[in-house]
């Protein structure tokens, strides 16, 4: 009877020891395609050094489709200072921190740079940080230029307070613009945080006073970037939520941003921080982030979402993801500047610790198409068999041991009773 049991035992050993990890078991709902070792696509703005954490970037493309602006913060929402400028579409760069104002670097915590129009024709380009000084200083500080960035000056702060800047302005209008922003208590960092929304009629030279536009119970939406759709009849907002719930979070308005619609959960695609998108030429959005999403095989990784603007509204996972870049300091990355060249080449520019070792995070930028994910996507047909593969092999691992479980159960119920009688 012994040597009955003692084999189905064995095979038990061997049935658990072999079975798929909760990695393996976990597969992601819709593909990924992964660009991050194609050291080809990278560029590095700004590298880091065992000193120098370069973090935090916002990108701008001007209107000839070539020039590119980038500022970023040093350290992790620390200062700003450093700003830089591509003529090839971002294939090169060039430090231009001396046409800076000296003020500029008290500028505390992710500048962003936006182009605005007023209603007379007169560009101008703005950059805006979240305080001055010290944290608890003057909000919204910002700078301006007049002349495509050639010289910039210092303008006097809007004096909202906020954990960071406009993370996007949407343009609405001749001059009129929304501006989106996230704050907590008294305007500080911490829970909970809401969505707050101002508007310009003059190119960006005056606001409105703020208003809230997203606070949801026991959920902290942040970081909201605000885009039309692709009929333009509909502003979309996806936002971050900070308590690490659920999903992301999204909302919508069909009057200009006057009214918004209350807060619901994105796909699971969606799930992450900081997202930055654009509408390509096809009408697919391209919708960059830092992964969050629950049991992701690229959470804490510089991501990108591909899909319809219907499957975003609908809650539908979309086409595919993409693994933009790796991050080999975590979670710490993916705040992002993302363009739409003529060519429709999407270059996505961020903050990463790009390599192992000592060195500190890096400003960095990835570019592709969505014609070559498309081509690797469909040579690798397979994969939602494979992935269906995996799961199905981690239910037979499972179905195996149940059964063998079960199956010594019963031989040794089988020699209780056989030893009772004897």
């Amino acid at each position: 009877m012994i040597s009955r049991i003692l084999p189905l035992l064995l095979l038990l050993l061997v049935v658990v020891w072999h079975s798929p990890s909760d990695s393996l078991k976990a597969a992601d709902p819709i593909p990924v395609i992964d660009l991050s070792q194609q050291t080809d696509r990278h560029v590095i703005v700004a590298a880091g050094t065992p000193e120098i954490y370069q973090g935090h970037p916002t990108t701008l493309l001007m209107p000839d489709g070539k020039t590119i602006f980038a500022v970023w913060c040093i350290g992790h929402g620390g200062p700003a200072g450093p700003m830089a400028v591509s003529k090839d579409q971002g294939l090169t760069w060039q430090r231009i921190d001396e046409r800076l104002p000296e003020d500029y670097q008290q500028h505390l915590n992710c500048p962003s740079i936006y182009r605005m129009v007023d209603a007379l024709g007169q560009e101008r380009l703005w950059v805006f940080s979240a305080a001055k000084g010290t944290r608890s200083g003057p909000g919204m500080p910002r700078i301006v230029s007049e002349d495509g960035g050639k010289s910039w000056r210092e303008m006097p702060p809007l004096e909202f307070p906020c954990v960071m800047t406009f993370s996007s302005v949407a343009r609405i209008g001749d001059g009129h613009y929304l501006g989106l922003y996230h704050r907590g208590p008294d305007g500080k960092d911490r829970a909970p945080l809401e969505v707050l929304q101002t508007e310009t009629r003059d190119g960006g030279l005056t606001w409105s006073e703020p208003r809230v536009v997203a606070a949801v119970a026991g959920q902290s939406p942040c970081e909201p970037f605000a885009f039309h759709s692709p009929d333009g009849t509909e502003l979309c907002c996806l936002m971050r939520e900070n308590t690490r719930q659920g999903r992301s979070l999204m909302m919508f308005s069909r009057d200009q941003g006057a009214t918004w619609t209350t807060p619901v959960q994105t796909s699971w695609g969606l799930t992450g921080d900081r997202h930055m998108g654009v509408l390509t030429k096809d009408g697919r959005l391209v919708v960059a982030f830092r992964d969050q999403a629950p049991d992701s095989s690229t959470k804490g990784h510089f991501v990108a979402w591909v899909g319809s603007y219907e499957d975003l509204r609908q809650g539908a996972e979309g086409q595919y993801r993409i693994k933009l870049l790796h991050s080999h300091a975590g979670r710490d990355c993916g705040y992002p500047g993302l363009e739409l060249l003529p060519d429709q080449t999407v270059v996505a520019t961020t903050y990463i610790k790009y390599r192992p070792g000592n060195d500190k995070h890096s400003i960095v930028s990835t570019r592709f198409r969505l014609d070559e994910t498309d081509r690797l996507l469909a040579a690798r047909s397979l994969q939602p068999t494979e992935r269906l593969g995996q799961a199905t092999l981690a239910q037979y691992f499972q179905n195996e041991s149940s059964r063998l479980t079960d199956a010594c159960l019963t031989e040794i119920e089988t020699l209780s009773d056989w030893q009772a009688n004897q």
